[in-house]
């Protein structure tokens, strides 16, 4: 079955198709946290940055959780995906054992009391966006491939392999488009 525009939801996994060439997004796998008649947002969730996010944020408790970039929209914003649920106040969830934000404060103090560990959140540098019909545009023309978002794909699956794992768990056709090397350049 294909995935269309109207598959569009909080809570899905945008994946690049094979050969998308733009750099922002070739290979990535985008978890859509928004989706609505104003547009959409969302972060690229296999882009690691090689910073961590007690270097990066003042006043932050030691914490040696690397940071991604989260899309080219706004690399002056921080924003996270966690497992936390209702421990962290004012959160959204995105999926089953997947939430996006909540209260800052409060998560410094559970950093801090050692009651959040790296591997349940992952902290985003900007986002993806698009305006209003963008992104239908771009599922028409055949740009994204859409897939369910899963919690082991933000907390427990290597950056480098993510792409190809979400791909493969499509099935079918989708697990041949997995094995397409990708294309670093043109002869």
């Amino acid at each position: 079955m294909t995935n269309t525009d109207k598959d569009l939801k909080r809570g899905k996994v945008l994946l690049a198709e094979p050969f998308m060439l733009d750099r922002d997004f070739k290979r990535s796998a985008v978890v859509l946290c928004e989706h609505n008649k104003e547009g959409s947002l969302g972060f690229i969730l296999n882009r690691p940055l090689a910073i961590s996010v007690d270097g990066l944020v003042k006043d932050f408790p030691e914490f040696e959780a690397e940071v991604y970039s989260g899309g080219p929209v706004d690399h002056r914003t921080l924003h996270y995906l966690h497992n936390l649920g209702d421990m962290l106040d004012d959160s959204v969830k995105i999926a089953r054992g997947v939430y996006w934000g909540g209260d800052f404060e409060k998560l410094k103090v559970l950093i801090s009391t050692e009651l959040v560990k790296p591997k349940n959140i992952r902290f985003f540098l900007g986002y993806s966006g698009w305006s209003a019909g963008q992104l239908e545009e771009e599922m028409r023309l055949g740009s994204w491939m859409l897939a369910d978002l899963f919690a082991n794909y933000v907390f427990k699956t290597e950056p480098d392999d993510l792409w190809q794992q979400v791909m493969h768990n499509k099935g079918d056709k989708y697990t041949v488009l997995a094995q397409i090397p990708e294309l670093n350049g043109w002869n």
